[in-house]
């Protein structure tokens, strides 16, 4: 026993001694040339450390350090690509030796990195990849080999990384971006038990400043293989020209669950809020697999897109001219579509974009192997409703897509003014048109377009044109009557339905058999409408088929059963109507002469 007793005394004397010596005549400063040349050696960049390291061995093993910089290469405008003001870390001994960490504090502050990429391509990232990189592989295969390794405890007083600051400067694109973190806190730390989190940053790009806040809750599960973080709360301010009004502010509440072991991530936005746009909904990701799967849900309230825009902006771009440009237009690229699985629902209460106006959206997308399926595509449109479904093949260089849309009981008049000002056709409209098409740049969608369809509108009118007016007109000048015409009539043709085909092939639209019947009036005949340069052009033949006095009329008119031509010209938003009053009179003299000979049979009793 005495033995024993005398052993661990002395191997407790040996401790102390040695905890003596280290904190009372070890000088961890007289390795300071060395480590200095070490970085020299392997990298070829000056560090410099300004300030005495200092250090504790017993109870706590910490470390102090200061003042410490490293150089860029030379040629670089700034001399300095590292620059720390404070670091400050202490570990409790005694626990690590029963797997339990004890971190009194780890303070990081004025971290500085001043990244430069010169006009000749130099960064100051140069020298500094050669064996880093090798080294990465051992610490990810380190890491992998460690996956489910667990600390008997993990206690951190707390963690505060102040005042750091990222410059990036590319000389040339004459560039400068800034990346302030003011601070980055996390409260006293155990496994198994939340933590409080905040950080406050700010950005200033070319075009824009950014101003982020943000707190929360942090655990790490105790076998370190789950990242909880609860009532995350961010707020955000961006400035800058090329912003709606200059600015924008986003506020959002999330909830955000990371499993480690089984490569999930599972995000509940609890609540978005920008630029008067409310949304909830929630982002499932596995990130496991060779290709991620990505499952979204979306619940977005009123969006006013053009709200989004000054008003003055609004009305330049509406009556600006494109401008001419002579660089050529490139093919998007869609390869990205390979490199995830979406599954994506999205519902929006209301959408207001280019003055047009929907409500209740649903979409519903799945997106898997570089093909879009677009599933549903369904809203409430102006009285009536939209459904449509398509897909986009962005697997080839030049993308495909094909798509199928019906619109039942939508107003066509108020349709068309809000969406292209254009006050040329009213009444209830059914559309229905199946279509393919490929490349996906804006002039190429015109000429490639291949689709075809047919269109039913009841109890309508077509705006700018009076053809029973003109007929009335033309046949009151064909008796003689030059003042017809004076007087002043609504430039509007009622009628009760309006049908047709049409098929589009190479920017133009084809309506072989446009039929258009009201109480006064048959209208029929084929025509085309270029949708890459808005012309129209139409053919049509009318006929009259009542009294042109009026609805009420009980006598048929003279005119009744001649097809007289009908011209529609011009362009969609200023369409030209004409009639060809010359067939006109051919068609009266012919009908006639029909009369003059019957009346002539009649008196002679035939031939």
């Amino acid at each position: 026993m005495k033995f024993l007793k005398w052993f661990f005394i002395s191997i407790l004397g040996l401790v102390l001694a040695l905890v003596l010596y280290v904190t009372l005549i070890f000088d961890p400063n007289d390795f300071k040339p060395q480590i200095i040349d070490l970085v020299k050696k392997e990298t070829g960049r000056e560090l410099a450390i300004g300030s005495d390291l200092s250090w504790t061995f017993f109870p706590s093993l910490g470390i102090k350090l200061g003042q410490i910089t490293l150089s860029n290469p030379d040629g670089f405008q700034n001399p300095s690509m590292l620059a720390v003001n404070q670091v400050v870390a202490e570990v409790a001994l005694m626990p690590l030796l029963k797997k339990e960490v004890e971190i009194s504090q780890l303070n990081l502050d004025g971290l500085t990195l001043m990244f430069e990429t010169q006009k000749n391509g130099r960064t100051s990232f140069d020298g500094l990849t050669g064996k880093a990189g090798k080294k990465d592989n051992t610490d990810k295969s380190a890491a992998k080999a460690t996956t489910g390794t667990s600390l008997a405890r993990l206690d951190i007083g707390g963690i505060a990384i102040t005042n750091t600051k990222i410059i990036n400067i590319d000389h040339a694109n004459q560039t400068e971006q800034v990346f302030a973190l003011k601070e980055l806190t996390l409260g006293r730390f155990q496994l198994g038990e939340f933590a409080p989190l905040k950080y406050e940053l700010s950005a200033t790009l070319p075009d824009m400043t950014l101003v982020s806040q943000g707190e929360g809750q942090l655990k790490v599960a105790q076998d370190l293989n789950t990242i909880t973080i609860n009532d995350f709360a961010v707020s955000n301010q961006v400035t800058g020209a090329g912003l709606p009004h200059g600015k924008l502010k986003a506020d959002l509440n999330t909830s955000l669950v990371i499993a480690l072991d089984k490569q999930t991530l599972n995000l509940v936005l609890s609540s978005f809020n920008a630029a008067n746009i409310n949304a909830s909904g929630s982002l499932d990701v596995a990130y496991g697999h060779k290709v991620p799967s990505v499952v979204a849900k979306l619940e977005v309230g009123d969006v006013d897109l053009d709200a989004l825009l000054p008003k003055d902006e609004t009305k330049q771009a509406k009556g600006a001219k494109a401008p001419n440009t002579s660089s050529k237009a490139v093919e998007p690229d869609l390869t990205a579509m390979k490199s995830v699985n979406l599954d994506v629902d999205v519902r929006v209460k209301s959408v207001k974009v280019a003055n047009l106006k929907t409500q209740n959206w649903v979409m519903q997308l799945v997106m898997q192997g570089g093909v879009a399926d677009m599933k549903q595509l369904s809203a409430d449109l102006y009285g009536g409703k939209v459904n449509a479904s398509a897909t986009v093949d962005g697997r080839n260089k030049v993308a495909q897509y094909q798509f199928n849309e019906r619109l039942t009981g939508v107003d066509i008049r108020a349709l068309l003014i809000d969406l292209a000002e254009v006050d040329m056709l009213d009444g209830k409209a059914n559309f229905n048109v199946t279509g393919k098409g490929k490349s996906l740049i804006p002039d190429n969608l015109k000429k490639n377009l291949i689709a075809n369809g047919k269109f039913e509108i009841a109890d309508g009118a077509i705006h700018g044109v009076n053809i029973p007016q003109m007929i009335r007109e033309a046949k009151a000048k064909l008796g003689g009557d030059l003042s017809a015409g004076a007087g002043s009539t609504e430039q509007k043709t009622d009628f009760t339905s309006m049908t047709g085909s049409f098929y589009i092939a190479k920017g133009v639209v084809s309506n072989p058999d446009l039929d258009m019947a009201s109480p006064l009036i048959r209208l029929k005949g084929a025509g085309t409408a270029n949708i890459i340069n808005e012309a129209l052009d139409y053919k049509l033949t009318t006929s009259v088929v009542g009294s042109l006095e009026g609805q009420g009329g009980d006598k048929r008119d003279s005119l009744y059963g001649i097809e007289i031509p009908f011209v529609i010209s011009g362009t969609m938003s200023e369409p030209k109507f004409a009639l060809d009053t010359k067939a006109l009179l051919d068609s009266k003299l012919k009908d006639e002469t029909n009369k003059l000979k019957d009346s002539l049979l009649k008196k002679f009793g035939g031939f």
